[in-house]
């Protein structure tokens, strides 16, 4: 496979997996808008005020002597370190093993976010095999012994993964950007060997025209890859 396509299978997965971490990211930087909303709305409300030097038949204040401006408050002033250590201390919370929390426990707090994450990547990626498929006409039968073949890289990829949880390369306590880089490279290259299999479904044609679509498998396989399955991770240790 080549190289450029190994990397994509496995940035694609890691895309995939962070899914949840966009999530959660996003749905800080939209709290962070709204305070900045309503800090920037401050001065304004106070600019529309009834200025008593200006007006003073319609304002109760103080003389033009001795009236001064209001002061607000200075906004709190927080460093992109500061937010980014106090992001990953939310996902943390959100995606780590609450303190005595059971694996059915933390499997019902997390698969209903992990499929709302997933749901639109994986809705795409099919719509696009889809449209990959008629164009290099690949029959129904064709399409389901492809599914029966994935299978296997699907479970493969699953006990890799909790490997890599479970060994703390992949960890949701921890910014590991170095980890999620090597297990990367791993994936993808686990993934790419899935063409050789594709090859013998498929007739030379049917994968060339595949790829000139510009359709990817490994992008698919990362997408679709079952990881409601995946194992929740251990405790934090302390």
């Amino acid at each position: 496979m080549p190289r450029a396509t190994t990397v994509l299978a496995g940035t694609s997965l890691v895309a995939g997996i962070a899914s949840i971490w966009l999530y959660l990211d996003n749905r800080s930087l939209r709290s962070d808008l709204a305070a900045l909303r309503d800090a920037q709305a401050k001065p304004e409300v106070a600019a529309r005020a009834p200025d008593p030097v200006n007006e003073p038949a319609r304002s109760a204040g103080p003389s033009r002597a001795s009236w001064a401006p209001p002061v607000l408050p200075t906004p709190n002033q927080e460093s992109k370190l500061d937010k980014r250590a106090r992001r990953q201390q939310e996902i943390s919370a959100m995606l780590g093993r609450g303190d005595g929390e059971t694996d059915d426990e933390y499997r019902a707090r997390l698969l209903p976010m992990l499929k709302a994450a997933l749901m639109i990547p994986r809705g795409r990626v099919e719509e696009m095999r889809r449209i990959a498929e008629e164009k290099a006409h690949v029959t129904q039968v064709q399409s389901q012994q492809l599914d029966a073949a994935f299978q296997k890289v699907y479970d493969d990829a699953l006990n890799y993964t909790n490997k890599a949880v479970a060994d703390g390369t992949l960890s949701p306590y921890e910014r590991n950007v170095s980890g999620m880089l090597e297990f990367a490279g791993g994936l993808g290259t686990m993934l790419g060997e899935v063409n050789a299999q594709i090859g013998t479904v498929l007739s030379p044609d049917q994968v060339k025209a595949l790829g000139d679509s510009g359709f990817e498998w490994g992008e698919y396989l990362a997408v679709e890859a079952p990881w409601e399955n995946l194992e929740p991770p251990p405790p934090q240790k302390h």
